[in-house]
Parts: C-alpha cells; structure tokens; sequence
C-alpha cells in the first residue's frame, strides 16, 4: 500500500508541472500538486 500510495503522488506531482509547463494551466497544475503531496506517505497522508 505504501509503493502504490507513493506512485499515486509521483504521478500527479509529475502531471501537475506537465500541466503548468505545457498547458500553462496554474491552478490546475497547482491543484494536481497539491493533491500529489496530500496522497503521499511522505507528506501529510490523507489515508492515514
């Protein structure tokens, strides 16, 4: 669970800058980050 839970927020941190860089969309890049660093072990985990 852990492995997939830090895929999970490596590949949304990784859209949201592909977002803010290609599509010049911020808040959409921003949210995607946000919601990466959320997912994350890492960080602050909203799955515990």
């Amino acid at each position: 669970m852990y492995t997939l839970l830090w895929l999970l927020a490596v590949i949304l941190v990784i859209a949201g800058i592909y977002v803010i860089v290609a599509r010049r969309d911020i808040l959409w890049g921003i949210v995607l980050i946000v919601v990466g660093l959320l997912v994350g072990p890492g960080g602050v985990s909203i799955f515990g």
